[in-house]
């Protein structure tokens, strides 16, 4: 994708230059057959499952600009928001309004109506109905352009608002330029060694002929005001249906390079122009998934997903330089983009793998966006924001990341250095839940006993490294053995044997917290004994946190992906697993479903103990590929693409965090998913439409069809691979990275025979590639 993007960011630029009738890019783009940019409805998800509302972003793929109204402060459900507060800035809040003037942003604040709203990915527009002023706004990947247009009326306004340790300064007429400071991302507090700070430069497309800023609510008419709560307010007559427009440069480098990036990007006043062009971008960027067949609603769904699957992480790349948190200094870029805003407990699942299906050239850069933070910081970053690490969550999984690209061909950075970089993350920092720090007693017992020790029965923490997550032991144990496996395959790939000997023991460490007396993954204490009186379904307390992450053990028992093959094994063989994963889809609470939910929060898109909502769950549809009766992962992933996803404010099953949880729609509705991030092969689930064609790099398209494909035919008859016949429920990225085509027979009772046999499983780390092919 990024190749392709770089073409058609070059036409736009030179379109921009052009007179508007000129844009014959923009046109032939707006007029392609599918226009899936107008699929795409970004309130899908606008009121939150648990947490976090999506947020409706007007911006480029991956952009700097992200742009959305400003909704109600304390309102998460933001589609359930009352009141506009204003608009993105940068760092600040651009609102217009009529009327007095008032220092105070809640005053601004706006009704609007959602039967008056535009929304799509390149365009914005809400009615202010308290002002009587319509707002508008789109996107480049460095600037946001907003129209307003307004009433009659003697004063009105453009305000724009900065809350604290900002700076702010009127330029002439028509411009205001300004930053505020970005606080780190863990503490809240002062970054070490440095500020981060975010930039803007506006332009008014009319001079403002009477304005006042403000501190601490004081108005004033300083040219330049600094500090907390601080701002702009223009004041001017307008007539019926005038509109003033704001073009807005952004930048973490500088005001002089965000006035840079604003006349780079948006050299004149061509509001519809700039708006056709983002259009553009869109319509090519999510026609590299071309979809035929299906519903409009299931269409509708499948775009909005691949459109939340492409905003992250974003790229802060300006002028061929950027910005990093993780030493507070501009770097040239030297031709390799930089990406910031990830979060790899999420997006290494299906997000990461997804993107590089689609831009394998765009992931390399990202995975060089690692490797800058770790000579930047020391460290391979888990949830690197602007600011630097969030350390977020459990698990070292840029290593997934990081192999899933290796072990697919795409090794355009220094593999060495990743190398050394995930060894050190491995050996030296803590696995403690939301930390970076020193090793800790408790990593010293996974290393010399295989596993992450839980409390005993009634003890107390001693251990002063542990915070209110708590040990999450279980959990810690099992991602950070798939995350040492992850380790070992890059050794083993660099002739690093005796490493790879090392980490492959230590990959096998999810064994040790599998209790064979009860069949679920356990706790045990430092003394290797098992946690006494524990529940497989309740235990550990609130979100299960003393043993688990977010969920309990009836999920984090199928939580081994690199090796299904061993985690059958230890269950006894195939049946027990089997008859186990079925319990899983319709065992119920051991309580009411309030408690439950009381209890496990998190745990939302349930069908019986399995959560779509949380992303542990997301590959556990599919390990029935592993176990011989395929035919079961298609049936679950239809009825889960059928409940929990839909195309209105309800349309996700959890927090879609970034992206994840939609790019898990996007896999399984074209028919496959990765369920092994590492290792090169995807599994096959139940297509939902007709055909699905992959632009691959280099103009090389795979297609996936699916013959009389309906709700009632979701069972595979029959497969062939490039025209040869696939008895597997699996298939090599080697098989698509030369462009290809899968054609599954489809019909509406289960083949109980094909991809069943033993062979026919896909590899892990117990049963590898070889003899998975024998």
């Amino acid at each position: 994708m990024q190749t392709r993007l770089k073409f058609i960011f070059a036409g736009i630029l030179l379109s921009l230059l052009l007179p508007a009738d000129s844009n014959a890019f923009a046109q032939v783009a707006a007029n392609q057959q599918n226009d899936p940019a107008n699929l795409v409805s970004p309130n899908i998800g606008g009121i939150g499952q648990l947490l976090t509302a999506t947020v409706p972003y007007v911006q480029y793929p991956h952009g700097m600009a992200r742009l959305a109204p400003i909704t109600t402060p304390g309102i998460n459900d933001r589609y359930l928001a009352d009141k506009i507060y204003g608009f993105p800035a940068g760092p600040a809040t651009l609102m217009a309004s009529t009327g007095a003037i008032v220092t105070s942003q809640e005053v601004y604040a706006s009704d609007f109506d959602h039967d008056f709203e535009v929304s799509t990915p390149y365009y914005y527009e809400a009615d202010l109905q308290t002002w009587g002023i319509k707002a508008e706004l789109t996107a480049t990947k460095h600037a946001a352009y907003y129209r307003f247009t307004f009433p009659s009326n003697a004063h009105s306004h453009l305000a724009i608002t900065l809350p604290s340790d900002a700076h702010l300064a009127v330029i002439g007429d028509h411009a205001v330029q300004g930053s505020e400071r970005i606080y780190g991302p863990i503490s809240g507090k002062a970054e070490q060694g440095g500020e981060t700070r975010e930039y803007f430069y506006a332009e008014f497309s009319r001079p403002f002929h009477s304005w006042q800023t403000w501190h601490d609510n004081a108005l004033s008419h300083n040219a330049q005001e600094e500090g907390d709560h601080i701002g702009f307010v223009s004041d001017d007559a307008t007539t019926q249906g005038e509109k003033v427009e704001v073009r807005i440069g952004l930048s973490y480098i500088s005001v002089e390079q965000a006035r840079k990036n604003l006349e780079q990007e948006i050299p004149s006043w061509t509001f519809e122009q700039v708006k056709e062009n983002t259009k553009a971008v869109w319509n090519h960027t999510l026609d590299g998934i071309q979809v035929s067949g299906g519903t409009k609603k299931q269409r509708t769904i499948f775009y909005t997903a691949l459109y939340r699957s492409l905003g992250r992480m974003t790229d802060i790349t300006e002028d061929g330089r950027y910005f990093s948190g993780y030493d507070h200094k501009v770097h040239n870029a030297d031709g390799h983009d930089f990406y910031v805003d990830d979060g790899t407990w999420d997006t290494f699942r299906s997000l990461h793998p997804l993107q590089l299906l689609l831009d394998p050239a765009q992931q390399e850069d990202m995975i060089r966006s690692y490797l800058r933070m770790y000579e930047q910081s020391g460290w391979l970053p888990s949830f690197p924001s602007i600011a630097g690490e969030q350390a977020v969550m459990i698990g070292h999984h840029a290593d997934e990341f990081i192999l899933d690209a290796y072990e697919k061909g795409y090794r355009d950075f220094d593999v060495q250095e990743a190398y050394a970089a995930m060894r050190k993350n491995a050996t030296e920092t803590t696995m403690l839940p939301w930390q970076r720090g020193p090793l800790t007693s408790l990593d010293r017992v996974y290393f010399e006993k295989g596993f992450f020790p839980a409390l005993a029965y009634g003890e107390k923490e001693t251990v002063p490294q542990v915070t209110g997550e708590r040990r999450q032991a279980v959990s810690v144990t099992i991602e950070n053995s798939y995350d040492d496996w992850c380790v070992a395959q890059l050794a083993k790939a660099l002739g690093k044997n005796a490493d790879a000997a090392y980490f492959t023991k230590l990959a096998h460490n999810y064994q040790n917290v599998f209790n064979p007396a009860i069949d679920f993954m356990a706790p045990k204490s430092a003394d290797g004994k098992w946690v006494a009186h524990f529940d497989p379904k309740l235990g550990g307390g609130q979100g299960g946190r003393d043993y688990f992450t977010e969920v309990n053990s009836w999920l984090y028992t199928f939580g081994v992906q690199h090796d299904v093959a061993g985690l059958i094994h230890l269950f006894g063989g195939r049946d027990k697993f089997n008859a186990k994963l079925d319990q899983l889809f319709v065992e119920q609470y051991g309580t009411s479903k309030y408690q439950f939910l009381g209890q496990f929060p998190d745990a939302t898109g349930l069908i019986g103990m399995y959560a779509q909502g949380n992303e542990p769950s997301f590959h556990i549809p599919y390990l029935y590929d592993f176990s011989g009766q395929p035919w079961k992962t298609q049936r679950r992933v239809r009825q889960i693409m059928n409940v929990w996803y839909g195309d209105g404010p309800l349309g996700i099953p959890g927090d879609d965090d970034g992206g994840e949880t939609s790019s898990w729609y996007v896999f399984s509705a074209m028919g496959f998913y990765p369920v092994c991030p590492g290792s090169p092969v995807y599994e096959i689930g139940s297509p939902i439409f007709a055909k699905t064609v992959i632009r691959l790099a280099d103009g090389k398209n795979f297609t996936v069809t699916a013959n009389h494909v309906s709700a009632q035919n979701k069972y595979i008859q029959s497969a062939t691979l490039n025209g040869q016949p696939l008895d597997k429920p699996w298939f090599r990225q080697s098989d698509i990275a030369n462009g290809g085509t899968l054609t599954l027979e489809m019909g509406d009772k289960p083949n109980l025979h094909w991809g069943s046999a033993v062979e026919d499983a896909p590899p892990s780390m117990s049963a590898p590639m070889q003899t998975a092919q024998q």
